[in-house]
C-alpha cells in the first residue's frame, strides 16, 4: 500500500464508530494522508462540536509529528524538551491522547485522530482502528511509532 485510499479511510472509521459505540461514546473520528491533508471524518450523533477540530487536529499532530500525540503530553509539560509545543503551527498541535499515526513498512501514510471521551478512551478507540490497519497489510507496522519510537520515517 502506497498510499491512504478513501476506502480504506472508510473502514477506518467503521471501525472506530463500532469501538466507540461498544464503549458507550459519540466520538468525532478523522482520517488524513501523509500530509496531514482530510481524507474522511465522521461526527457520530450527539458527538461535541468542538471535538470536530480536535479530531482532525490529532490525525494532523500523529502526521506531522511523526508520533501519536500521547507522546506529546509528558514532553509538553513546563519544563520539559517540547514545552509550549502545542503553541505553534497557530495552535494546531495537540497533545491530548488520540491520535496515531498509520505506518506501512516503516513510512506514515496517514494518521487517525478521535475526540469523545478521555484520552485513554479515545486511544483505544483509534488503536481499534490501527489494529484493523495493521491486520489489512499483514504485519505490525505501527508498533515502531506507537511506542515512541524516535526512528524518523521518510
Amino acid at each position: 500500500m502506497g498510499r491512504l485510499t478513501l476506502e480504506t479511510a472508510k473502514r477506518l472509521i467503521a471501525v472506530a464508530e463500532q469501538k466507540s459505540r461498544q464503549m458507550g461514546l459519540s466520538s468525532n473520528i478523522a482520517i488524513v494522508d501523509d500530509g496531514g491533508n482530510l481524507i474522511a471524518f465522521t461526527r457520530m450523533d450527539h458527538a461535541r462540536i468542538a471535538g470536530i477540530e480536535i479530531s482532525k487536529n490529532k490525525a494532523w499532530t500523529s502526521v506531522s509529528m511523526q508520533m501519536p500525540t500521547a507522546n506529546l503530553a509528558e514532553s509538553a509539560l513546563p519544563g520539559g524538551p517540547a514545552f509550549g509545543v502545542n503553541t505553534t503551527n497557530y495552535g494546531r498541535i495537540v497533545i491530548l491522547g488520540g491520535g496515531i499515526p498509520l505506518v506501512v513498512r516503516g513510512r506514515i501514510v496517514g494518521g487517525i485522530g478521535v475526540s469523545g471521551g478521555s484520552s485513554a478512551q479515545d486511544i483505544e478507540i483509534a488503536n481499534a482502528a490501527v489494529q484493523y490497519f495493521e491486520s489489512m497489510n499483514g504485519r505490525t507496522s505501527s508498533t515502531d511509532v506507537q511506542s515512541g519510537s524516535t526512528q524518523r520515517y521518510s
